[in-house]
Order: C-alpha cells, then structure tokens, then sequence
C-alpha cells in the first residue's frame, strides 16, 4: 500500500548490520517446539542466497531500473547524477554519472562503460532497461532526450561492445517508456505515451530491431508498467494501471498475442482490485509473477503467481505494502516491497516495514530470508528494481531503488547479495531458568534470529564445560521467536548449577548466552504451583534480566516479549520467593505474547501491581498487532487517572466493571480480571470487587496478550496514559474463568502459605 575483490563486507560489520535492522523489527506470532535433530544448514531451503549485503557502490538518486548480462555486467538506470564508492558519505568521493551507470557484478565497482541520459527542459529519467537475446545491444526507454550528446526521443540502443548509442535505432516516443521486453526482432515497450514514430499507440507498442513500428497493438486506457515476454515467445504479458486492452475489460494485467497484440486472457473487475496496479512481472518456466501496488484502504499489495499453461491464478499473497519488484531464482520468487502487514494470511502483524521477501513459486508462505532496506527518498518505498547474473562461479542478486541504508548501515540506491558465503551468526540466544518444581532445573530459551536460515541449532552448556550438555533444533523468524526448554534432572537439591547456550546456523554459531545460576529446591513454591494447577496458559514472572525474552513458566510455552527495556528484576516482589518482578515507565514500554491466539470466548487475566501513577494506563489485555498500538484491543484490564481498576470487553459496545475503590497508593495489589457463562469479574486482594451477569461475549479477532501498554481510545474514563507506570509481576492468563475460591486461594499465597 502507497503511504506513500570479491567485494565482500568484513564479517564483523556485515552482523552489526544485520543485527541492527532486525532490532527494528521484532514482534510475536506462532509456536515451535523443542525437538532433537539434524544440524541446521547455513541457508534455509529452497533459500539459496545470503542476507548479508555485500560491498557495493551507491548512488546519490534512485535507481529505477536494472539489467544484467551473461558476461556478468550490470546496467543501472534512473534519476540520479554520480556515484560514489561504498562507505563513502553522500557528497564525497563522487563521479559524474548522469541516471546511467554500469557495475561489474562481482565486485560492485563501476566498469568504464559510461553514459549521460539528459533532457534539454525537466528532470530526465532512465526507467527501463532491457538486453537482447543476443547481449550485443542494450535498449534503454525512459524521459531523456539525448544519450552522451545524440539525440534520441525517450528510447535509444546501446552498442554493449562499444557503449554508444546505435544511430540506427531512432524514432518518437510521445512520453515515459516504463518497460522494455526484447526478442530477435522485436522490441515491445509500456509507458505513459499515445504516441510513436508518429502514430497513435496507447501505453503499449512493438516495433522491430530495427526500430520500424510493427502493426502490433495492445491500446490500453491507462499507464503501461510492465511487459514480458511469455517463455515461449508466443504471448506478452502486460501490466500496468489500466482497465481496458483493446477495448477489453482487463484491469491492471493482460496476456496478449505476440504476434498481433490481440487479447488472449483478460482479468475481470477484482481480480485486482480497481484501487491496485501492475508494477512489475516476471516469468520462469512455468509461471509468470505480479507486483501489485495499491492506494488506499482495502487494496491488493501482494504477489500473484499465475500459471503459464492456463494463465489462471496459481496462488496469491495478501500483505499490504506496495510491490514493486519481483525476480526467480532457484525455485524462490524474490521481491522488493515495503511489506508491513501479513497477519491475513498467517504471518507477521501490522509492524514497521520490512523491503525484502522471498516465497517458493509453489507457496506464498514467506520463506526465511530478511535483509532490509530503509524507505529512503522519493515516495518513499525503499526497493524499485532487481536483476540477477553469475559471475566468478557466484549468484548475484542485485537490488536498486530509493533506499538509503542496507541492513541498518548506510547505503544508497544500490545493493547486492550473493549465494554465499553466509558470514551472520544467528543472535545469542536469551535465557532464563526455573526451579518452581523440585528437583530439576528448567532451562528456557528464546529462539534466536538469523536473516537467512528460520532453523537453527541450540547447544546447552553446563558449569562451564566446553561439551554441550544438550543440543536441539528450533524454528524462529524475525515476528516469530517462540520459548524452547530443556529440563535438567541430573541435579540434586541444594545445588547450584550455571548454563549458557549458544545458536548456530550451520555455517556461523553466536558467542555463548551470559552464564546463569539457579539453586536447585527440595520443595515446589506454593504460589507458583498453584497457578500451574489451575491451568494457566501463559504464566510469566519476569525473572529475566536484561533481554526482550519473558519466558512462561507454563506447559505451553507462551513466551513474552518486552518491548523498549523496561525495568528488570525489581524487588521486593509482590509473592515471597527468589522471583522479581518487571518495571513498565507508563510510556512505551510493554510486554506482548509471541504467539498469536483465536479469540478467548472464557478467559481469566491475573496479575500483580504496585504504582503511584496518576495517569491511569493499560495493566493487561488483548489486542491485534504487537510492534504498535493495536486497533482492536478490548479483553483489557486498565487503571484510571484516580487509581481506580476498570474490566472491559467488547460486545456490541464498550461492557466494563469498576472498581469502587483506587489502588495507586504504590503497595502490591492482586488484579483478576474473568469473563465466562457467568459474565464478568474483576477482584482485587482476593475479593470480588466488581461484576455484571449481563455480559458474557466479548469481539471476535484474533491478537497477542499484552502487559503494561495498548490503545484505550474510546473507553470509559479513558486514562491519560494508554501505558501503565509502575510494577507489575506474576502475569497469568487462563483459558477458563477462575472462581472467587481460586482467587482468594491464590493471594492468600502471596507469602508463600
């Protein structure tokens, strides 16, 4: 959606980089489990390239479009005027290069082919680029009006032998070639244009190598974006912004004769929606590729892949974030977008932009493979262009448009990545033990990050030997980070014992976590105990420390995830015992579930606080994304500015319970929260404080819990702070609405009974 050498980078900086545009990008989702198993590989199949840019020049515009030869020379298009060497600043360091320039692929330094697009009045412009079968020519379209002094009128020919332009390729184009496609003969180009070589052709035309208009006509309403050509050479598929082929209704996409330009397979009203566009397609030998873009609500922003046997829908994507450019390599469909929602079709909820995705052509889950640019200038939506080519016994896989930084690093316009070697580590894992049972230590992990490889390999180290006690696999992406455990029962009580585990990708292993010590206990803790037992299904105590990981004590594994550094293992707790408790500043620090969950038609929330806010805030609830404020949130438990407790759910209108009394007098309260067949609950200090029978159904979505921060607009008594400042400690959740027995039973444990 529109919101509008080997040149290979040192490993040290290629992890920072990595490292600091996956920060950016943290949220929750799905479940893994621990399991033994094979190591994992390096790269995730069918995933066959790195995430680790490479060193590349930049440039000081956008590139708008790429092409790359055999000989393994990549041509560069688009509205910029120098380049410059990699890490060199903006301004410095630079070479005139006007909106052309030529790259060898291996390296990412200019080759001596140079070339000036210019035009006498405006802003000249390469937009497309596009090589012969043959390699010997190099037809470029665009806003320009001569190449290095000849005159031309938006398209020309590049001699690729001698990189000048062909004099015997000449003729009018009326306005903006967009596209280019090229056979032996043939040369069909797309833009904005109604004219060529003096006669009307909307949008499309062909004309021959020689540069004589063919009769061909494939007239549309509307701009022309995209054109390929069937591998076959029989049909040529068209995409763009319009609604009519021919006088066909056929919006955004169209197949077409080859030969005539007749319409072979139309796509009728919503198949795109009228909202969305056509930016670019692509083919392999089987099917054929959309980049979709879209304004305003309810677009279409995905992928669509289509078969070319039928030309009929194989399957299709719905994340919202304009695409801009798609590639086939290796069985993987490769795109630039600015991707920031993909919660539709089971992946990442709406969260900052991610630039880069890769899918099999067979499946639109996303595959594990997130290098990242920035959006950068212009519109700004970060990728434009792709293009691939071997050189040196190495896959290239190179990337243009309007970003400015590469994997959290500065990088303009340009960018590149290899089928190896893959130099990131995956993140060192966060950690957290528990000893509420008897007898044993439970070791839980966060499941590390890697850019390119979602399994990896956990190896778990006891009282500093160098042989792992215990070693796993695990599956984890960058929205997707699920709690694995391991239960050390070669302890006895009274012991203390240190762990640290390391994650490995196959290829690279991170550096060991921090070590950390638990004592083992002869007895259960009683409150814990009895949480567990009256089957809670998410039980977080914070005892973390410094990390983003707040790991559930439960069977289910229901990990946290803490957002902007609260305030770690603070004491006194609110029950007795060695467990701390976790510090929220009430102004964006918060914690979220990492798994997503259906709605909970019986639920109970508990918790414990302690605050002297008079600004009210969320203490716990439900809502539909994690990395921001959700837009639907309800299931919550809120204080208000007096300190009062409200309970609300959703059910046809704003339903809450309050507390008669405030409780921000800075002592550790116990706040359960129930709805269930019995309607709502809400009890403080094992006492029923407030209630309805009248409510019993709250809003059906599915979201994440979470603790200490979300929206509140359009609640009762809303309070001034969405966040809540204060402590908050003991977390649960249950899939059952807890009696008042149980209730009272569980505070009158909070000092260990």
């Amino acid at each position: 959606m529109m919101n509008g050498s080997t040149g290979r980078r040192r490993i040290g900086r290629v992890r920072a980089r990595a490292a600091a545009a996956a920060l950016c990008l943290l949220a929750g989702a799905l479940t893994a489990t621990a399991s033994g198993g094979s190591p994992a590989a390096a790269l995730t199949p069918p995933v066959s390239l790195t995430a680790d840019d490479l060193t590349t020049w930049q440039t000081n515009g956008i590139v708008w479009s790429m092409a790359a030869s055999d000989a393994g020379v990549v041509y560069t298009g688009g509205t910029f005027s120098t380049v410059r060497p990699p890490d060199a600043a903006a301004g410095t360091s630079e070479q005139p290069s006007v909106n052309f320039a030529a790259f060898d692929a291996a390296t990412g330094a200019p080759t001596d082919c140079k070339l000036s697009f210019t035009l006498s009045s405006g802003t000249a412009t390469v937009r497309a680029l596009a090589l012969s079968p043959d390699q010997k020519t190099l037809y470029v379209g665009g806003q320009f009006g001569a190449v290095s002094g000849v005159g031309v009128s938006n398209i020309a020919a590049i001699d690729t032998a001698t990189c000048t332009p062909r004099q015997d390729f000449k003729f009018s184009v009326s306005a903006t070639v967009r596209a280019l496609a090229v056979t032996n003969d043939t040369v069909y180009l797309g833009g904005d244009f109604n004219n060529v070589a003096g006669q009307t052709r909307n949008k499309f035309a062909a004309v021959t190598t020689g540069a004589a208009l063919k009769p061909w006509k494939a007239n549309t309403d509307e701009v022309g974006r995209a054109v390929e050509l069937t591998p076959d050479g029989k049909h040529v598929l068209i995409g763009g912004d319009f609604f009519t082929v021919n006088g066909t209704t056929s919006h955004a996409l169209a197949v077409v004769d080859a030969t005539t330009g007749a319409v072979a397979k139309s796509y009728p009203a919503g198949f795109i929606p009228n909202t969305s566009t056509v930016q670019d397609l692509t083919t392999d030998a089987t099917g054929f590729y959309t980049a979709n873009e879209g304004t305003g609500g309810g677009v279409f922003d995905g992928r669509i892949a289509l078969n070319l046997s039928n030309f009929e829908q194989r399957w299709r994507d719905t994340c919202l974030g304009a695409t801009q450019a798609v590639l086939v390599h290796n069985g993987v469909l490769y795109s630039g977008s600015h991707a920031h929602d993909c919660a539709s079709m089971g992946e990442f909820p709406d969260q900052p932009r991610k630039h880069l995705l890769a899918q099999s052509v067979d499946d639109p889950k996303l595959l594990p493979w997130f290098p990242d640019t920035n959006d950068g200038i212009g519109e700004p939506v970060g990728p434009r262009v792709m293009a691939q080519t071997d050189k040196g016994g190495h896959h290239y896989l190179w990337v243009g448009g309007e970003f400015t930084t590469v994997n959290g690093s500065a990088q303009q316009g340009l960018t590149r990545f290899a089928d190896g070697p893959d130099t990131g580590a995956p993140w060192v894992p966060n950690v957290s033990l528990s000893t509420v049972a008897p007898g044993k230590v439970e070791v839980n992990w966060q499941t590390s990050y890697d850019a390119d490889d979602g399994e990896l390999t956990y190896r778990i180290y006891k009282d500093g030997a160098s042989t792992p006690v215990y070693t796993t696999t695990g599956h984890s992406l960058f929205w997707d980070r699920p709690q694995l455990r391991w239960t050390d029962t070669d302890v006895a009580p009274g012991e203390s014992h240190s762990y640290r585990i390391s994650a490995g990708d196959g290829t690279n292993t991170s550096a060991k976590s921090p070590a950390l010590s638990a004592t083992v206990t002869s007895a259960a803790e009683k409150y814990p105990a009895k949480v567990l037992a009256d089957g809670a299904s998410l039980y977080w105590r914070y005892d973390e420390g410094t990390s983003t990981f707040a790991g559930d004590t439960g069977k289910g594994l229901d990990n946290g995830f803490l957002r902007n550094s609260p305030a770690y293992r603070r004491t006194p707790a609110a029950v007795s015992g060695p467990s701390t408790a976790i510090g929220f500043n009430g102004t964006n620090q918060y914690a979220y579930s990492n798994r997503r969950h259906p709605q909970p038609v019986r639920f109970s929330v508990e918790t414990w606080i302690k605050t002297t806010t008079t600004k009210g805030g969320k203490i716990i609830g439900f809502g539909n994304v994690t990395m921001q404020n959700s837009t639907q949130f309800d299931k919550h438990m809120y204080m208000r500015d007096d300190g009062r407790l409200v309970f609300g759910v959703y059910s046809g209108g704003t339903r809450t319970v309050t507390t008669p009394a405030a409780y921000n007098n800075g002592a550790w309260h116990h706040v359960v929260a129930t709805q269930g067949t019995g309607g709502m609950a809400l009890y403080v200090d094992g006492q029923l404080r407030a209630s309805s029978t009248q409510y019993t159904g709250n809003e059906n979505y599915s979201g994440y819990w979470r603790v200490g921060g979300d929206n509140l607009n359009n609640w009762p008594s809303k309070p001034t702070s969405n966040f809540f400042a204060g402590q908050i400690d003991e977390t649960a959740v249950y899939p059952t609405a807890l009696g008042g027995s149980q209730v009272s039973a569980h505070y009158a444990l909070r000092t260990g009974g």
